[in-house]
């Protein structure tokens, strides 16, 4: 098993990178080969005095980065040889096995879709977030902005593939799903969760229990909770607003904790068919170690398989 991924990418790349990469040697008990992705020079002047064991890891050279501020498309077409399509390319190829990036967000969910083939039968792929529950477990909402316009077939999918990745990957028994509505009762919303409340309602796949509202989004309603990517984006972000506010004012409770997104890692691209991991831009040490283990779980557990034999046609 081999995971590839940008040690270029991100605020605090390539320190922080190496940082993860070495926690998640350490503390893996099992762990991939780790591909680093990146300027050979400035990576292997580092790994020099990183202490890595030298049989865990490889160095794959990209010269070119893709800024922060760059035109995601532009950016692919004009460095062919930047870290994130470097990275792509063998994740295409089959070198690697997961692709992980805090880089360039556009970039990276540009290079998925293109870079990659979709699950058949997808019809979008889509993003999503762990949400913490009040009473310390965890949900998912999708999708928090890969899709901010959205038909009631593609929220239909979107609840299939996150009900897949909350019992594989957080280990929740037949989650319940619903849709993030402005009120309980069937028939409450705009258009478009009207015309999708019926078809989570009549969809095998999951186990659906009907709407949710805003209220709801931290307390144990649901399990996955599905929304078009405009409202989930806004909540994502609300609720990293959130953790920064009690950062910012020394608020210290362990609920709030649970808001850090380091120690989540990243968010999966689902609906693609190899693992593809995307760390926010200031993710540090902490992160990258837990996308790592992301990665690794994701492959063990044959997601874009398990994905596929749900939403095959």
């Amino acid at each position: 098993m081999k995971i590839g991924i940008d040690a270029m990418g991100g605020d605090f790349a390539p320190h922080e990178v190496l940082k993860g990469v070495k926690d998640y040697l350490q503390e893996a008990g099992d762990a991939a080969q780790v591909v680093l992705i990146g300027d050979e020079e400035k990576l292997n002047a580092l790994l020099a005095g990183a202490d890595l064991p030298q049989a865990s890891y490889s160095v794959v050279h990209a010269p070119q980065v893709i800024d922060m501020h760059e035109h995601p498309t532009k950016a692919l077409k004009e460095k062919p040889q930047s870290s994130i399509a470097v990275g792509f390319g063998a994740l295409a190829k089959g070198h690697t096995d997961a692709f992980i990036s805090a880089g360039n967000t556009g970039a990276m969910l540009v290079g998925a879709l293109y870079s990659l083939k979709t699950i058949e039968g997808v019809l979008r792929p889509t993003i999503s977030t762990i949400i913490p529950k009040e009473a310390g477990q965890t949900g998912l909402l999708l999708d928090v902005g890969l899709n901010s316009d959205c038909k009631p077939e593609q929220l239909n999918q979107f609840a299939i593939m996150g009900s897949v990745y909350a019992q594989n990957i957080l280990g929740i028994n037949k989650p319940r799903v619903a849709l993030l509505n402005i009120g309980e009762e069937e028939g409450k919303g705009n258009l478009l969760a009207q015309a999708t409340y019926p078809l989570l309602k009549e969809n095998k796949h999951i186990n659906f229990v009907g709407n949710a509202e805003g209220r709801d989004i931290f307390i144990d309603k649901a399990d996955v909770l599905v929304c078009d990517g405009f409202t989930g984006n806004i909540v994502l972000k609300m609720a990293e607003s959130l953790f920064e506010i009690t950062e910012r004012k020394g608020i210290k409770h362990e609920y709030f904790d649970l808001f850090n997104f380091e120690n989540y890692g990243g968010t999966p691209v689902l609906g693609i068919n190899k693992p593809v991991i995307i760390g926010h831009g200031i993710s540090k040490a902490k992160a990258f170690k837990n996308m790592l283990a992301l990665a690794q779980k994701m492959i063990e557990k044959d997601i874009m398989q398990k994905l596929a034999a749900e939403l095959k046609p």
